[in-house]
């Protein structure tokens, strides 16, 4: 053999012992992960044996109708179908209400606001951030409230 075949002979051992590795960390990380994964999760015949559970589900898109709420705000009447969107956007304050219609139902911009207020373009967009942050939060309050109620 000469030089250049025995080269060519150690590429070829050494690339299928790199093969190997690969293969071998590869196959260890699997292992791994299924473990892990069997560690949080429980097997749906485990849960059929230690109760009975009916595997199933039901629809019900259309089975509650929201009875739906209007308001009026800026001379306009406004429907929310949503009960506790209304409920809360009823709580907020009138002007906030105001800000809120004419900024996202009747698209005035900032400035347009500002003017039919007598304000300005940073004091109304300051409004709208203060009206949302109190929407989000008195939102999150109900659903909070619901949850709780739900279970007990």
């Amino acid at each position: 053999m000469n030089d250049l075949e025995q080269y060519k002979e150690h590429i070829e051992y050494t690339f299928a012992a790199f093969c190997k590795v690969v293969l071998r960390n590869a196959s260890m990380s699997a292992y791994r992960d299924i473990g892990r994964r069997q560690k949080r999760e429980i097997s749906l015949d485990y849960l059929m044996e230690e109760r009975y559970y009916n595997p199933s589900t039901t629809d019900s898109y259309f089975a509650e109708q929201t009875s739906s709420t209007e308001l009026i705000v800026c001379d306009e009447r406004i429907v929310i179908e949503n009960e506790r969107l209304a409920k809360v956007f009823s709580d907020l304050p009138k002007l906030r209400q105001e800000v809120l219609v004419l900024y996202f139902f009747f698209g005035y911009t900032d400035k347009k606001i500002g003017e039919r207020y007598g304000k300005s373009r940073t004091t109304v967009n300051y409004w709208k951030i203060a009206a949302l942050k109190q929407l989000r939060k008195e939102m999150e309050r109900l659903e909070h409230e619901e949850q709780e109620n739900d279970t007990f």
